[in-house]
């Protein structure tokens, strides 16, 4: 299993912004220190091009952003300042995940250090999302003639609403959304298929609810490929979670997502998600462990 990074390209960010950021680096770091993974399946990823923005975004939001004149009041909706850096390290997420479905497509399993970014619309960007990548490396996949149906599986505790107004009205690409009830974005837009979880939720009401849900998603989607965003954030030490799970509830969810996946015969591109953690350190854990079991289960991995 071949995993992608985007972070060879450092964002420089005031001290309230730098969180979302440092994940990644040290992500990459402990992977690359990990005795079950081997480090010639760690790639650099290559930045998506205007003409693959283009099949999500529109001309003049992308046009905007990268001459840097988007308004002030634009920039904070994103949540980051802007620098051409940030441009940049946007459009390494993407072909992060772009390179992560056509891996996935050929080796059964990819992933992306990053990505996520499910709160981008095609106008605007929101929540620390500038481009949407799993919407762009959808339609890319489709475009280059790879797939014909996509299923999207959201396991983020804040609902894609990006990604579901964008395939709104797209019988190709299936969205799924596992998050929380009354967390952010307060309005939600409607996936094909939304499980909005109370506060305080544990492990055995997530879990309960999550594997008939992803079981009726693949069946529906008919799908060749799954873009699963794993996130860290339903984690019980989240800051901005609220639900309850603990790592072994998320090492589980993440199983779940894997096995009904392989079961079904379908590709899956893993993309990292939020997450918040008090300590950096537990979030990163979280998405280690994503990670240690997908390579397990492509193979790569002896217990």
């Amino acid at each position: 299993m071949k995993v992608y990074y985007a972070d060879q390209v450092a964002l420089k960010l005031p001290e309230e912004h730098r969180f979302p950021a440092i994940k990644y680096s040290l992500l990459r770091q402990r992977l690359g220190d990990s005795d079950w993974f081997s480090s010639q399946d760690m790639l650099p990823a290559e930045p998506a091009t205007d003409e693959k923005l283009l099949l999500v975004h529109h001309q003049d939001y992308l046009q905007r952003l990268v001459e840097g004149s988007m308004s002030e009041k634009e920039m904070r909706r994103i949540g980051f300042p802007w620098s051409p850096e940030l441009v940049e390290r946007s459009r390494l997420s993407v072909g992060a995940s772009l390179a992560a479905c056509r891996t996935a497509l050929v080796e059964g399993f990819g992933a992306n250090l990053g990505g996520g970014t499910h709160h981008a619309y095609p106008d605007h960007g929101e929540g620390y999302c500038v481009f949407n990548d799993v919407a762009v490396a959808a339609r890319a996949m489709q475009a280059e003639k790879r797939v014909k149906r996509v299923v999207i599986v959201d396991c983020d505790v804040h609902q894609g609403n990006g990604t579901a107004a964008i395939f709104a009205n797209d019988p190709t690409v299936y969205t799924f959304s596992i998050h929380g009830q009354k967390n952010f974005p307060f309005h939600k837009e409607p996936s094909d298929l939304d499980i909005a979880l109370p506060d305080g939720c544990s492990d055995e009401c997530f879990l309960d609810a999550l594997q008939p849900a992803v079981e009726q998603a693949i069946e529906q989607a008919r799908a060749e490929l799954a873009i699963y965003i794993s996130g860290a954030d339903p984690f019980e030490g989240d800051t901005l979670g609220r639900l309850s799970l603990s790592k072994r509830g998320l090492a589980k969810r993440d199983a779940i997502i894997l096995e009904c996946c392989r079961s079904a015969g379908l590709p899956i591109a893993i993309v990292m998600g939020g997450g918040y953690a008090r300590y950096v350190e537990d979030t990163v854990d979280i998405h280690l462990e994503t990670l240690r079991l997908a390579y397990r289960m492509a193979g790569r991995l002896q217990l």
